[in-house]
């Protein structure tokens, strides 16, 4: 056992136990490994309650590894067990009554991009630019607003960022100077930023712009400013904040944990529990590198010797240069590392308050601290919170050549399970990045994972727009991207991806091209399978270029703003080989996908209401998302008790009649209790309960029917809403649905 920081117990010359726990994190890390060594046992190490704020991260390789099939565990005893890379900041003092902004004595020498306020990330001091207010060039931009000329008087104009949140990419850059009204920027960031596809010069759709990081931007509760030089951190606090009360953290670390070895020697066989990973920043957007977003965590850095010297102009919707860099992007460090590992676990843990993505498996080794990149096998990641943080959740599998054709077999991703885990309300700053993205994996199971309030797509899978794929992508051919590296002939490392059983919702929130699950490039024996996703702020499943065999089968898809399904299969791309089959869609569009066309397979999928939606789809509904002990309270929009109303017919004339039907299933593995059917119908109507009354109580799977005659009134002209009501009772939880169905006058 270990214990917090001055815990007075505890010492590194104690037996370990509860009443003299350790007193560092290192001795206990020593001690595992060296009981670990006898292979002859599974080694606990006992995190007691408290918060751990580390120095440096903590580093596991192969020697903290379990051997002989024996596991080595870091768990949390009870209660709330923290590992941070972040400092306390307290002793708070009035700077600007009138502006109400406080500041706090941190230290000097030091700078990040992320505060975290009661567990909230606060913004950098920041103000909005209008597209109008300047003017892009190749070296920076002008400045048009005269209300803007403040500007050039700015000191420390080298820590000013600026932010461009576009289609796909987000972008940031360092200003370097500020000169009546020429904006001179850093770079390479710079010309990073204005190349390629949604680039800051031939943006997608209009763009949003901020200038971010002075001490004269801020202006608005819950923003905050570091003076790196004096150690001063400024916070103008939010309605009802007392900073005699608050709590403040300042993160110091970019990372928390790094796992992996050598591809000969990779750690193994650690488990890690019911910790929480918190406080830390990411550092790279600010540099002069800057963030030049490509996709999902990944961006250009560095000088680039193919970018065109007129690149500005010439090559700000792509060109033969920028192709050059594709195969050199670099993918965003998470806060948790693991690479070059075999039979590691994650379970019940919670990632928040972090600087970028919560947790990388297997990235590109520019991403590991470690230096050695991929080579994750056998990962598990169950029951694990993701939430409040800068970037996304999860990011498997690398970008670069070795990613997708490794030249050691050793390097490649597979057996990747991820399942149980609640990922929401994050990706606050990186909007380019998803909760969960997976590019090169062998065997991949995403799985009953939630899944809310995300600015890009829900679900990433696969990378490289089908351009290193067997035979390429003609549409690369043209664009130049052979002349810098081959075309495969053989398929890539990404195959046999379950995405399964996921609740997916309100996405697409901010950004835009994006889907609730998204894919890109071919990934044989992959299945996309009994997911619920619902409001997509555009499209339900996108299959992006170079998407192929993939099967996409009663998943449910509730207010999808556009296309429940869309293929990009332009410009001669290979998309398709498709097969779509019993969906549920309240969206009936679907773009690029044609039933016995490249390949692609579409039948059974059916339109639905969300007023009205069929048991099978109500299944699905309610068994997506986390299961069993990881499931969460009761969800009344979710409801264990699937109900559908029906007719014998739909159409009733005039004092006609017609048998409406409820048919109410049990989709759950509990019983249903105190269940009640009811039917109301408009004045004028009359409905005659036929056949028996409903049952009280309803077994798991089990199905009964409750039918009422309806009459229309002597006179009727309109359509008619018919509306049944179930009640019950599903462990302490009570229900009631309603379930609306419309009978219509008969067309003349």
């Amino acid at each position: 056992m270990v214990a917090p920081p001055d815990t007075g117990n505890a010492s590194d010359r104690g037996p370990g136990n509860l009443s003299r726990p350790l007193a560092t994190l290192r001795e206990a890390q020593r001690r595992a490994r060296l009981a670990a060594a006898d292979g002859d046992r599974d080694v606990v190490v006992l995190l007691l309650r408290g918060t751990y704020r580390l120095s440096e991260p903590l580093r596991f390789d192969a020697t903290d590894s379990g051997r002989d099939d024996h596991t080595v565990t870091w768990r949390a005893s009870d209660g709330a067990t923290v590992l941070s890379g972040a400092q306390p900041v307290t002793g708070w003092q009035l700077d600007d009554a009138e502006k109400d902004i406080y500041r706090a004595h941190v230290g000097a020498g030091f700078d990040t991009r992320q505060l975290y306020v009661d567990g909230i990330p606060a913004q950098r001091a920041r103000i909005r630019l209008a597209r109008t207010d300047i003017t892009l060039d190749p070296t920076g931009f002008t400045l048009d607003n005269p209300e803007l000329a403040y500007l050039a008087t700015l000191p420390d104009q080298h820590r000013i960022g600026f932010q461009a949140i576009q289609s796909f990419t987000n972008r940031f850059a360092s200003v370097r100077s500020i000169s009546g009204t020429a904006v001179v920027m850093q770079q390479p960031g710079w010309d990073n930023n204005t190349y390629g596809y949604d680039a800051l010069g031939a943006p997608f759709r209009e763009p949003t712009y901020f200038l971010l990081n002075s001490r004269r931007f801020l202006d608005e509760p819950g923003e905050w400013y570091l003076d790196p030089t004096t150690g001063t951190l400024y916070y103008k606090p939010m309605p009802g904040q007392d900073m005699r009360r608050v709590r403040v953290e300042l993160p110091r670390l970019e990372s928390l944990l790094q796992l992996g070895g050598t591809y000969d020697t990779p750690a193994r066989n650690l488990r890690f529990e019911g910790l929480t990973f918190t406080g830390t920043t990411w550092l790279h957007p600010g540099s002069p590198n800057g963030y030049a977003s490509q996709q999902t965590g990944v961006f250009i850095t560095g000088v680039q010797p193919d970018r065109p010297a007129d690149a500005f102009t010439s090559c700000a919707a792509g060109c033969r240069g920028f192709e050059g860099s594709r195969n050199g992007w670099a993918q965003a460090a998470a806060a948790v590392q693991v690479s070059a590992a075999d039979n590691i676990s994650f379970r019940d843990n919670t990632f928040v308050n972090l600087g970028s993505i919560g947790l990388g498996i297997g990235n590109d080794a520019n991403a590991h601290a470690t230096g050695v990149g991929l080579g994750a096998h056998n990962i598990s990641v169950v029951g694990n919170t993701f939430t409040a943080s800068a970037g996304g959740g999860i990011m498997i599998g690398g970008v670069r050549p070795d990613a997708h054709h490794p030249s050691d077999p050793r390097m490649v991703n597979s057996d990747i399970h991820i399942s149980d885990n609640r990922l929401y309300a994050s990706v606050l700053e990186y909007l380019d990045q998803d909760p969960i993205f997976a590019s090169y994996v062998t065997r991949l199971t995403i799985a009953h994972n939630y899944i809310d309030d995300a600015p890009y797509t829900g679900i990433g899978i696969g990378y490289g727009w089908g351009a290193n794929d067997p035979g390429g992508n003609p549409e690369y051919l043209d664009r130049g991207l052979y002349d810098f590296q081959p075309i495969h002939q053989t398929p890539t490392t990404l195959s046999d991806v379950r995405v399964v059983g996921n609740h997916v919702r309100n996405v697409v929130q901010t950004m835009f091209d994006a889907g609730s699950i998204y894919t890109l490039s071919a990934m044989p024996g992959s299945v996309i399978e009994e997911n619920f996703c619902e409001n997509s702020g555009q499209l339900g499943l996108y299959f992006d270029e170079g998407s192929r065999y993939l099967t996409a089968r009663r998943n449910v898809f509730v207010n999808t703003a556009e296309q429940w399904a869309h293929a990009n299969n332009q410009n001669g791309n290979h998309t398709g080989d498709l097969t779509l089959i019993d969906n549920y869609v309240t969206n009936p569009a679907i773009t690029g996908i044609v039933d016995g066309e490249r390949g692609n397979i579409t039948r059974g999928n059916v339109t639905i209401t969300a007023a009205n939606p069929p048991i099978e789809a109500s299944r699905i509904m309610y068994q997506a998302g986390p299961t069993g002990a990881y499931r969460g309270p009761a969800d009344r929009n979710r409801p264990p008790v699937g109900a559908v109303l029906s007719a014998d017919s739909a159409s009733v004339s005039s004092g006609g009649t017609s048998t409406v039907t409820a048919t109410v299933t049990n989709v759950s593995d509990e019983i249903a209790s105190a269940l009640t059917v009811a039917i109301a119908v408009p004045d004028g109507w009359r409905a005659v309960p036929t056949g028996p009354a409903s049952r009280s109580r309803l077994a798991p799977g089990a199905t009964q029917t409750v039918s009422w005659q309806v009459t229309a009134p002597a006179s009727s002209a309109t359509p008619t809403a018919v509306t049944a009501t179930v009640g019950f009772l599903a462990g302490q939880t009570r229900y009631e649905l309603t379930r609306t169905l419309h009978v219509t006058p008969p067309t003349r």
